[in-house]
């Protein structure tokens, strides 16, 4: 593989852990700025809302600048925004330096996806995008931990000046090791959108909303479950945490190989994996041996899909692809929010920590549905084209006898 791809899993490093660790660190920072434990939930949302606006509007606003260049200034951006957050002295400007912050993260990931599978021959793509996307896993490995261990040993702000270091050593690593892009041509902000008008491009973003949102209703609500049901300590669900991590950088790397094979295969078997996984956790939450395990499984099961729908995008929407890519980043937020609030609803209602899991198994199900539909349109649309050359061949050979 390309050793530019290194430069961009870096890159994707610290955008995961600037994304979760202020999850971690929300008890500290509230109290250091005298906010409410639910008004520091904004500094999450804020920087979520940042990705949701960030990724299509930069990338529209970038579309005739090289690809190189918007890697770099999105890094730029990023640093800058995680700067603005370590000093931020109030509250308010702290939730404005977090949606800073979110801006360039859809459009990196949008924009990484297109220059890493361009980096390889077609056949390969799938495992370049998915060694861009484990330096986000890996991030919540070793990213999120550390800096929740910095920002609780030395102070929240540590943590954030942490990963706008990391920003700065993702800029050199961009611009040393990525190759000059060329400059895109014949780009119009009329043809970027006209990708827009096709159900795969929906239905791409359907599968996104609903098959992750299923991952985010279980891990929205991990720890207290891990505490409350299956009677780890505090300190023990950090490194669980941590497993979780691990399953998702497995369920990448396997996602991408099998990406490169049969794409759509790919994501029906592990949505219907994820599915299973979720509703398995149910019962084995009660279980201090299974429920790792469990973990494990919905961390490789939740993630091993995402190669698969990265070019699977980049198909669907060919006259704009860095668009197309960065919009799914929107999307997966979108299913952030979702999931998250879904789970929070049957808590609420009274059906017990355990329920967001079963909420997660049945949207895994109906993101697969749209996965199914997807692929029926696609075996459609291949039947007509295959009877019109067929005739034709039919046709050329009566007239040669």
């Amino acid at each position: 593989m390309p050793i530019a791809l290194l430069a961009l899993a870096i890159a994707a490093f610290g955008i995961g852990t600037t994304e979760f660790v202020m999850m971690g660190l929300l008890p500290e920072v509230a109290t250091d700025l005298g906010a409410t434990i639910p008004e520091a939930g904004g500094y999450v949302s804020l920087y979520a809302l940042g990705v949701v606006i960030g990724a299509p509007l930069l990338t529209m606003l970038g579309m005739r600048t090289k690809r190189k260049a918007m890697l770099l200034s999105m890094m730029v951006l990023f640093t800058v925004g995680n700067l603005f957050s370590a000093f931020a002295p109030t509250h308010e400007l702290l939730l404005a330096a977090r949606f800073v912050a979110g801006l360039p993260h859809g459009t990196f990931f949008g924009i990484g996806a297109v220059v890493a599978a361009g980096l390889v021959p077609a056949d390969k793509r799938g495992q370049a995008i998915s060694m861009m996307f484990i330096g986000l896993t890996v991030a919540n490995i070793v990213g999120v931990p550390l800096g929740t261990l910095l920002g609780q040993a030395l102070g929240w702000r540590w943590a954030f000046g942490l990963v706008a270091v990391i920003g700065v050593v993702a800029l050199a690593a961009v611009a040393a090791l990525v190759p000059d892009q060329p400059k895109p041509t014949d780009v119009s902000l009329r043809g970027e959108l006209r990708a827009f008008r096709r159900p795969q491009v929906w239905l791409a973003f359907a599968v996104v909303v609903f098959g992750f949102a299923a991952t985010f209703s279980f891990y929205s609500y991990i720890k207290p479950v891990l505490t409350d049901v299956t009677g780890y300590s505090p300190t023990a669900v950090t490194p669980l945490l941590a497993l979780f991590g691990v399953g998702m950088t497995v369920g990448t790397a396997l996602g991408g190989r099998l990406a490169d094979r049969n794409p759509m295969r790919t994501l029906y078997v592990f949505l219907t994996a994820l599915a299973a996984s979720l509703g398995l956790f149910v019962f084995t939450a009660h279980s201090a041996v299974l429920a790792p395990i469990t973990v494990f499984l919905i961390g490789a099961t939740g993630f091993a899909a995402i190669p698969s729908i990265q070019a699977r995008i980049l198909d669907q929407a060919k006259e704009a692809p860095a668009l197309g890519s960065a919009s799914i980043q929107s999307t997966f937020n979108i299913a952030n929010s979702l999931g998250a609030y879904l789970g929070g609803l049957v808590i609420a209602a009274g059906l017990g920590l355990t329920a967001p899991s079963w909420v997660g198994a049945l949207l895994a199900l109906v993101g697969l549905g749209f996965a199914l539909l997807s692929g029926w349109l696609d075996r459609n649309q291949r039947q007509p084209a295959a009877a019109v050359a067929s005739h034709r061949a039919a046709a050329e050979s009566v007239e040669v006898s």
